[in-house]
């Protein structure tokens, strides 16, 4: 390797610039003199040049393809994961709209049921649905503290729900009309026979004590009849659906399985209705030990 003093470099160095200078210069006179010449020239260094910049230009050309294609796939990625988000929050949405829409329909029906025989009415929400094999009861969001009192009616939009059973500070319990417990008197609205809505814990109570010589049909109207200061007459319950062999069975008017919100209504009955009874104590049972205590005792 040749090495240049600092001498050397600093001639070369202020030379060349001069050099550079008075080339160009040369090149544009030999340019302006004979200007045939230089066109071609520069048409022979163009086609000299051409095939290496064309074959440049496709390893070139095919990575800028490569990287419009990746950012292509990263901005589509991108647009999927953003759409994706919109679509979950749309869809969060959409539910919360049609719970909203199903929950003011109910509300809606809530509403051509105020009663107007009756002395007042809460509007409550259902918050437990205990639709079991051995017990129809429902838990809504009402108690004492809303003046809601033991034996009231729960109604909706539709007709009868039930009635209050258990009554504490802020929740009460509805029995519903399907209830093995649930006995209610009611009347066929098109003859006036009267007959007692009995619940089996099925989805369509029984019509019992109905006179043989007024049997229902399918198709009659079961409305409440006001016997035994319970409810009040007409409030609507259910229409006879089949006549089997246990006897007429009506399909209540209200979907018991989907209750959202109930209207508890005073119609001044429920204040005659006896107290509730306790529950009686279940008998232990005797060991032998108990026995030989008894008899030491009796001795």
């Amino acid at each position: 390797m040749i090495r240049l003093s600092p001498q050397t470099r600093t001639a070369i160095q202020r030379t060349t610039l001069p050099i550079l200078v008075l080339l160009s210069g040369a090149f544009i006179v030999l340019g302006k003199a004979d200007q045939l010449l230089f066109n071609s020239l520069r048409t022979s260094v163009s086609d000299s040049v051409a095939p290496m910049l064309d074959a440049l230009a496709q390893p070139l050309n095919a990575v800028g393809n490569v990287v419009d294609r990746v950012k292509m796939v990263v901005t589509t990625y991108q647009e999927n994961v953003r759409l994706e988000a919109e679509n979950e929050k749309l869809l969060q949405w959409q539910q919360t709209a049609r719970n909203l829409a199903a929950e003011n329909q109910e509300l809606r029906g809530l509403l051509k049921a105020v009663p107007d025989s009756a002395l007042s009415y809460v509007t409550a929400p259902v918050i437990a649905n205990s639709g079991g094999a051995f017990v129809r009861m429902i838990l809504i969001n009402a108690g004492s503290d809303d003046h809601v009192s033991r034996g009231e009616a729960a109604i909706t939009g539709e007709g009868l729900v039930g009635r209050l059973t258990e009554v504490g500070a802020r929740a009460s319990r509805v029995l519903l009309i399907t209830d093995l417990n649930s006995r209610i008197p009611v009347t066929i609205e098109s003859t006036h026979v009267p007959a007692i809505l009995a619940g089996d814990n099925s989805e369509r109570p029984r019509l019992m004590y109905l006179p043989s010589a007024d049997p229902a049909k399918v198709g009659d109207r079961i409305v409440t009849s006001g016997e035994g200061g319970v409810f009040p007459p007409g409030l609507p319950v259910g229409v006879v659906s089949v006549v089997d062999a246990t006897g007429p069975r009506v399909e209540p008017y209200v979907e018991l399985s989907q209750l959202g919100y109930v209207l508890v209504a005073d119609y001044g009955l429920a204040r005659s209705l006896p107290p509730p009874q306790p529950m009686l104590a279940r008998p232990t049972k005797r060991t032998k030990a108990d026995d030989a205590g008894v008899a030491g005792v009796t001795r």
